[in-house]
């Protein structure tokens, strides 16, 4: 009985943590990509609560999460009977947390600094908490009534940048991926033509089929030899014929050769330049809908087909087509009566390939589809691969993996076993052909019958032209089909050539050095990330003069990054305008408008290659200013250790912690002396309080007379910064000098500042 009452406890736990989401769970994209980083910290706690274990390993979940939200996870999750009795090690910079700590471990660079209680932290020479009494100082009377812990999911809607729909019909927001059915259509072999160069195309063409005519005129001209045997006045004539043939079949075959190589050079050329700048100008909401494992199946299967395997069996192809007109050509010219055989094999073949060709199209097309799965299964686990670890998924993981390939390899089998049927078919077709070729040669040959069919030359000529038919036969059906099922390749690549665009191109220029100053307003802007959706950003105006310094807070899911997505244009604003200078950024060019601006975004991100390319990937500023924002972040005594500007970066910068990796990309926007508005998003929030502190203090004097917008969960990060805009529900709610609305009790930022200290 007790055992159920925990359980149950255990489940409305949980049920109260993903009402703390506020948002639809039917869904969940790849990554978490439609879910807020606040959302996504808070699903995996809910996750690891209902593992019921032992230990509990918590990496810094509550930085993602604004103050009153910590405060409730803390007290109604961590330290609630939800997690009783049982270990739980959490890595983090929360002030709020530390206090509530049964034991504190300080860490420095690898060593155990300092353990002990929490009460005995407070004396120690590591203790950071004494802050909590200096912030408190800022309030100066004391709130009638405590900061109501009530479920925040009343003020939990998702409207950042991630979003998941909170309409009551459930919404998918990755949709599903599209196949094609039936033939694949003209216009992508007239795509492929045009991405090869139409007069590649005909040059190809003109000379494949010269040179099948110079091979055939070889064979014929031998056959005419061998019918005037006995003839030896005419040798070198006849000889001098072969060379003649056999120096044009060559020249021939050279021209072809080289055109269909270049052809295909320029269209794997052209098809990657295109493709590639289709995705990279996609607008955001297209990787929110596609995940990557789909995008990297467009960029590595379907273009190595394009590569690689369309050009050579398309050449192939070619040359069977023309083969195979030459062996009609012939048969006809040596036996006339093969004309009665090629309508009826020319029905049964046709009806043969049709079956083959549609469902061997059909079975490359799951199969490209079914790659996809697992190209997403693949990363998705490399990048889970603690989290499947820590709740020993391995086999859940593993089982849906091999279902993907399971899946995947289906399909390969039914290729194979429709070539099979192919093969017999075409043999029995090939049998038929050599069989009627053969009879009407014996019945020719008979001196009572009144008709001659051919020469001793041609008969030998055509039964040697029928042996072959039947790999000629099969090889052109396969041929044909198989560059059927490697234009599917083009057919899905030409797809994402459709996709829409952000808009490159505006109605005006905008001035050399613009933003000249960085004063911005914001006029009644509404901003939708979807038209099913309710607004991100609701009737929000306000005014930012030149040289603020702007800190942009409220609850998770606030609408705090819409606002940077606003100013960026990342999504089209559905009313209202910005003005940044007295300009309306609506009217400019989006990549005009983004290179004016600087940004740290929440997620960390390092290019793989020498530090100094991630620091500075414009190679706009020497070694020595590098170094100086190093010195100034904290980070030079780091980047020596781990061997200077030229140590290579791991992929997504994992050489270096997040906390670290937070602090070189806050490095790019003062690096750069260009941009005149820097945002800040989030940017703080993996390291600790003093760092942070000391980062704030660097930005305020490094970017002096540059707008920063600063986005940041962190109430003592924004205090001392000239004007606070609060946001919730997508609405601004209040503005202004932080230090003044400190000290009004009923203020909604005072409500954030009491709740973060306590």
């Amino acid at each position: 009985m007790l055992e159920d009452i925990e359980k149950y406890c255990i489940h409305v736990g949980l049920m109260l943590i993903f009402l703390m989401v506020g948002c639809d769970l039917a869904y969940i994209g790849e990554k978490g990509i439609n879910l807020s980083g606040g959302q996504r910290a808070r699903i995996a706690l809910a996750r690891a609560v209902y593992h019921e274990s032992d230990v509990y390993l918590l990496d810094d979940i509550l930085s993602a999460v604004d103050s009153q939200v910590a405060c409730w996870i803390l007290e109604k999750t961590i330290l609630s009977s939800l997690m009783n009795q049982k270990t739980r090690v959490l890595c983090t910079h929360n002030l709020q947390a530390i206090s509530a700590a049964d034991m504190v471990v300080v860490l420095d660079k690898g060593q155990v600094k300092w353990a002990g209680s929490s009460a005995n932290f407070l004396l120690s020479p590591y203790s950071t908490i004494s802050t909590i009494r200096d912030s408190k100082l800022l309030s100066t009377q004391k709130p009638e009534k405590e900061v109501s812990m009530s479920d925040p999911s009343e003020s939990d809607v998702p409207r950042e940048n991630d979003f998941v729909s909170t309409s009551g019909e459930e919404q998918d927001v990755a949709e599903p991926e599209l196949r094609k059915e039936g033939r694949v259509e003209m216009s992508i072999y007239k795509s492929y033509a045009s991405f090869s160069g139409w007069p590649i195309v005909v040059v190809t063409c003109v000379s494949a089929a010269f040179m099948q005519a110079s091979r055939n005129g070889n064979d014929l001209w031998l056959s005419h030899w061998v019918d005037a045997t006995g003839r030896t006045e005419h040798v070198t004539f006849y000889l001098a014929g072969l060379c003649i043939f056999g120096v044009v079949n060559s020249l021939l075959t050279l021209v072809r050769a080289f055109s269909f190589a270049y052809g295909g050079l320029c269209a794997a050329v052209q098809v990657h330049s295109e493709l590639l700048s289709k995705i990279v100008d996609a607008p955001v909401h297209f990787f929110d809908q596609n995940p990557s494992g789909r995008i990297l199946n467009r960029l590595s299967s379907d273009l190595y087909m394009i590569d690689d395997s369309l050009p050579c069996i398309l050449n192939i192809l070619v040359a069977h087509f023309f083969s195979l007109l030459g062996i009609v050509v012939v048969l006809s010219y040596a036996q006339i009566f093969f004309l009665l055989l090629l309508l009826p094999l020319w029905y049964v073949y046709s009806k043969v390939q049709f079956y083959y060709r549609s469902t061997s199209r059909e079975l490359r097309r799951l199969d490209s589809v079914s790659r996809s799965p697992i190209y997403s299964s693949f990363t998705e686990t490399l990048d889970g691969s603690s989290s499947i670890r820590a709740f020993k998924a391995e086999e859940l993981f593993m089982g849906r993996f091999i279902e993907h390939m399971t899946r995947y390899q289906g399909t390969s089998y039914s290729e194979i076993t429709a070539s099979l049927w192919l093969s017999l078919r075409l043999q029995l077709l090939a049998a038929v052909v050599i069989s009627f070729i053969a009879l009407m040669a014996i019945i020719g040959s008979r001196s009572d019958f009144f008709l001659t069919f051919a020469t001793p030359g041609l008969v030998g000529l055509a039964l040697s032209y029928a042996a072959p038919v039947v790999s000629l036969l099969s090889n052109f059906l396969t041929s044909f089909t198989e560059t059927e099922k490697e234009m599917v390749s083009v057919e899905r690549v030409l797809q994402y050539m459709d996709i829409p665009q952000e808009e490159h191109a505006g109605s005006r220029s905008l001035p050399p050095g613009w933003p000249l100053e960085g004063q911005i307003e914001f006029d009644h802007v509404t901003l939708r990330y979807m038209p099913s959706l309710p607004p991100a950003l609701n009737d929000v105006s306000f005014n930012i003069a030149p040289g603020m310094q702007v800190g942009i807070v409220g609850r998770t899911g606030a609408g705090k990054s819409s606002v940077i997505n606003a100013l960026f244009r990342l999504t089209p604003i559905c009313n209202g305008q910005i003005i940044v200078d007295g300009l309306n950024v609506a009217n400019f060019a989006v990549g005009d408008l983004r290179r004016g601006f600087a940004v740290v975004p929440q997620s960390p991100f390092l290019f793989e290659g020498s530090l100094r390319d991630s620091l500075d990937p414009c190679g706009e500023s020497d070694d020595c200013k590098i170094w100086e924002m190093l010195e100034k972040c904290h980070l030079k005594t780091l980047v020596e250790s781990a061997g200077g500007l030229d140590t290579h970066v791991k992929e997504n910068g994992l050489t270096f912690s997040v906390g670290q990796r937070q602090l070189m990309c806050l490095m790019r926007g003062p690096l750069s002396n260009l941009q005149k508005i820097l945002c800040l998003d989030e940017c703080t929030a993996s390291v600790d309080t003093k760092t942070a502190s000391i980062l704030q203090n660097t930005i305020s004097s490094v970017c002096e007379g540059i707008t920063v917008l600063t986005i940041a969960h962190r109430i003592s990060i924004v205090l001392n910064m000239d004007n606070i805009l609060v946001l919730e529900h997508g609405v601004l709610v209040e503005q202004g000098n932080p230090q003044d609305l400190v000290k009004d009790p009923l203020s909604v930022f005072s409500s954030f500042t009491r709740a973060s200290t306590m």
